[in-house]
């Protein structure tokens, strides 16, 4: 039954797709938010994340906010290849020279909890489908964290500070695509960024 609403006959209908919201420029060139002018927004002018640049395929609502959630509270495991599709032709489009995908990874108690790790079941396919190589092990969460639901930005960046550490034998020399299910104010990707070059990645996209 499709991820978005629920009629039988695929993952993710020709409907749903179409009801996707793209995210309508003109937006930032680092962070991808929209802004009302082409450049830099405020923000990013300030204090630039580590990240080269954020993407965010589509607006988190409608159909694909109910897919996301089906794939990461109720368990349904296909939704992750049937959205790495159409997410796997907005990646060539942005025309990243990426190597190696790296998901962001969830906590040990969380992923025992929930079993898996929601990012991975998109991020495995988008890197096979784009013939890039995958690498779940190269990034860790070496200290636990709240959740990030209902934090002001400030408190989100600080409940993920120092939280991850990346591989470097994995990692150095290497641009990276570093990717989550859905960006708010981009605290865990830019802490998850730190750890990858600090470890000597080359360079990070981001991609949720």
């Amino acid at each position: 039954a499709c991820g978005g609403c629920g009629r039988a006959g695929s993952r993710w209908c020709s409907e749903c797709q179409e009801q996707v919201s793209l995210i309508a420029e003109p937006i930032c060139e680092i962070c991808g938010l929209p802004t009302a002018w082409m450049g830099l927004c405020e923000n990013c002018r300030v204090m630039p994340p580590p990240f080269l640049a954020l993407r965010s395929w589509a607006v988190f609502e409608g159909p694909i906010r109910l897919a996301v959630h089906r794939l990461k509270y109720r368990r349904n495991l296909a939704l992750g290849e049937a959205l790495a599709h159409p997410l796997a032709d907005y990646c060539r489009r942005l025309n990243w020279r990426v190597e190696i995908v790296v998901p962001v990874p969830l906590g040990k108690r969380r992923l025992q909890e929930r079993g898996y790790n929601q990012v991975g079941l998109i991020a495995m396919p988008l890197a096979a489908l784009n013939r890039w190589r995958y690498a779940p092990h190269a990034l860790s969460r070496v200290r636990e964290t709240k959740s990030q639901v209902g934090l002001s930005a400030a408190e989100r960046q600080e409940n993920v500070e120092g939280a991850f550490r990346a591989d470097p034998r994995r990692v150095t020399n290497r641009t990276l695509l570093l990717m989550d299910d859905v960006a708010t104010t981009g605290a865990t990707l830019s802490a998850c960024a730190e750890a990858l070059l600090s470890a000597g990645a080359k360079a990070v996209f981001a991609l949720t």
